[in-house]
């Protein structure tokens, strides 16, 4: 079997690696070929080229990259065309994707090329037609979320709902979380995350909130340490922004880290801490699965954020909110994403046992609704790919 994978960004980065494994243990020999970071590079993926160049967000952010975005996406679909495997598997990343795979739908009316998209586009939250629209190109879905499948269907696309990656992740314990503290001379003071992105944009964007925001926080809590995850791509950034942030602010670069050393001591950074601020994605899932306790933040380019703002559905983007419908976990977005309400919040979680208490409560309703303790989710993607393939048809 041969596949052609394409990913546009860290969280995509780490799906992909674990749909490489799952094809591996499940159809050995397997040819992979496509685009990916580092952690799908270290499953033997050579990259045509560097995948960092996608991670752009907000319509107003795109604007300067429009034309180097557009080379890369006709570059992908030739390569698709020109090694014809047997499917083409976008990983979220949905602007940039999604133009792949119409152009090589365009060039493959016959569907010899079966194409699937692994993260259903969230159109129970804004712009619904998109599900009718993507149909024309795509012939199946992998869902991360367990509603997600009825919209797809309605749409005519086939969907599998396979699980978060999230729950798979290896759980950190008390003693391990402890070690890493030591190591890092942390002792036992209070520990705050802080989590500004993985993107340049959002990095620049919310790293003056976040300073802001934490020199007020520290100013109740002046013993408390600031530790600031970064990806490797960034950290320089996190690192520049961030020299003036209160509370000793310790980068963690994971550069010259092998991928799986770096999501390893990402894991126990996580479970380390008693508090996090956090940009708004996939990281809130992740700090559920550390049971950290949360406050999200995120703002976009005032052009994006009035565009998208008038576009959504729901009234919340903290993925725990959405999966359990309850509306627990804060989150101060655009307008309201201000250094006095962010502290206020984050200051009346550290002090109220109750809050946190209902955070923790979430967070296990989350991960059980995304699948946990069942099938690992990359290998369950990489069964729907295989079952997919050898459907009706094909």
């Amino acid at each position: 079997m041969q596949a052609f994978v394409i990913a546009g960004e860290a969280s995509g980065d780490k799906l992909g690696a674990a749909l490489i494994e799952g094809l591996a243990t499940l159809a050995p020999g397997s040819r992979i070929a496509g685009v990916g970071g580092e952690q799908m590079r270290a499953r033997g993926l050579a990259s045509l080229f560097d995948m960092n160049e996608l991670s752009v967000m907000g319509l107003a952010e795109v604007l300067p990259k429009y034309r180097q975005l557009k080379r890369r996406i006709r570059q992908c679909a030739q390569a698709v065309l020109d090694s014809r495997p047997d499917v083409l598997i976008t990983i979220d990343s949905p602007d940039f994707c999604l133009r792949v795979a119409r152009l090589v739908r365009e060039a493959d009316p016959q569907r010899a090329i079966r194409t699937v998209h692994y993260v259903a586009p969230s159109v129970w939250a804004w712009r619904p037609g998109r599900a009718v629209k993507m149909a024309r190109w795509i012939d199946q879905v992998l869902a991360l979320l367990p509603f997600e499948p009825p919209y797809m269907e309605a749409a005519g696309m086939r969907c599998d709902f396979v699980g978060h990656p999230v729950v798979g992740d290896a759980a950190v314990g008390r003693a391990e979380a402890a070690a890493f503290r030591d190591r890092l001379g942390l002792g036992r003071g209070e520990v705050i995350l802080a989590l500004p992105g993985s993107r340049r944009s959002e990095v620049k964007r919310l790293a003056p909130v976040f300073g802001e925001t934490l020199r007020r926080v520290l100013q109740d809590r002046p013993e408390a340490r600031v530790l600031v995850p970064a990806a490797a791509h960034v950290a320089p950034l996190v690192r520049a922004l961030s020299e003036s942030w209160p509370g000793q602010a310790m980068v963690l670069d994971p550069t010259g880290l092998t991928p799986d050393a770096a999501e390893e001591r990402k894991r126990q950074a996580f479970a380390a801490a008693d508090l996090a601020l956090a940009a708004s994605g996939t990281v809130s899932l992740e700090l559920c699965a550390a049971d950290t306790p949360m406050v999200i933040a995120y703002d976009l380019h005032p052009i994006s954020w009035r565009i998208m703002s008038r576009m959504a559905r729901i009234d919340t983007v903290t993925l725990a909110n959405i999966v359990t419908g309850e509306r627990v976990i804060p989150e101060f977005l655009g307008p309201d994403c201000r250094p006095g309400p962010i502290a206020g919040a984050m200051l009346e979680l550290a002090r109220n046992p109750d809050a946190r208490r209902e955070q923790s409560r979430i967070a296990r309703d989350t991960l059980r609704l995304l699948g946990a303790g069942g099938e690992a989710p990359g290998l369950r993607a990489a069964r729907a790919v295989l079952e997919g393939l050898a459907g009706p048809g094909r």
